[in-house]
């Protein structure tokens, strides 16, 4: 059986999943080949994602495709971009109506291969604190956009969350999308124009 087949295959946390707000079983959203060029890290799906089954089918994902210079096509054309999250199920909601963070057990069991089965990424966005916290190690999301440079010229980028929630520090740090976004769009040109 293939890597993605088992991961879709996995329900390690049912019974967690079972007693959130939402009360939902798994469901592993995979969405990689070995062929992927960009790797697209994220923290785990959100409820739109868990009915769709599709990563970033949602606003969030419209901003994302938008800082990337990427058309929807081309985003979901998996020999182009992998998202691999920490998580690969949407891990419900707390009783006051909030995320749950994406479960550790998620990233233990399954990152490590699926990192190893995705040899020709050349270029990889690291959104949110749980992935950048597992490629770069742990630190405050702000200061690691903030440092972005140190990491671009290795074809790693630190981002915020594309989420609405993130508009206002969007707002109030012009320079991510006057200075950020444009290396970033013409570092995915750069790596899909190579293929």
């Amino acid at each position: 059986m293939q890597l993605s087949e088992r991961i879709a295959e996995c329900r390690l946390c049912a019974q967690r999943f079972a007693a959130t707000e939402t009360g939902h079983q798994p469901r592993p959203v995979v969405w990689f080949r070995s062929s992927a060029r960009i790797l697209v890290a994220g923290q785990a799906p959100g409820a739109r994602v868990h009915a769709s089954g599709i990563p970033f089918d949602d606003a969030s994902g419209e901003r994302l495709r938008d800082w990337m210079g990427l058309s929807r096509e081309a985003f979901y054309d998996r020999d182009h971009a992998a998202v691999v999250p920490m998580a690969f199920c949407f891990p419900g909601y707390d009783a006051k109506g909030s995320d749950l963070p994406p479960p550790p057990i998620c990233a233990a069991t399954w990152r490590a291969e699926v990192m190893a089965a995705l040899p020709s990424v050349r270029l990889t966005l690291l959104i949110g604190g749980a992935a950048q916290g597992w490629h770069l190690g742990r630190g405050p999301v702000a200061a690691r956009v903030a440092a972005w440079r140190e990491t671009a010229a290795q074809g790693v980028f630190p981002l915020p969350h594309p989420s609405w929630r993130n508009t206002g520090w969007l707002k109030r740090n012009p320079w991510f999308e006057a200075d950020l976004v444009p290396e970033l769009r013409a570092a995915v040109a750069r790596v899909l124009e190579a293929e």
